[in-house]
């Protein structure tokens, strides 16, 4: 399945270089490459940690996600 997603140019600027470190052959797999090194170095790997009571981590992204979107229109 090919998705599209929306990034600024100082996202795409940094994703080119990154592409090159990395020697991948596409954009896709940079991206990979590095949420596999992320997550190598970070012994918990998981965003649960910052869950509060009976909060899901579909919960917790919803919520980074309009966190986001509200920094953006300031």
């Amino acid at each position: 399945m090919v998705t599209t997603i929306q990034i600024n140019e100082k996202t795409l600027w940094l994703l080119k270089k990154l592409k090159e470190e990395l020697n991948a052959s596409s954009y896709d797999e940079t991206i990979t490459k590095i949420a596999v090194q992320s997550h190598k170095k970070s012994p918990a790997g998981s965003l649960k940690k910052y869950l509060k009571g009976k909060e899901t981590l579909k919960d917790l992204l919803k919520e980074m996600q309009e966190d986001r979107r509200r920094d953006e229109r300031i």
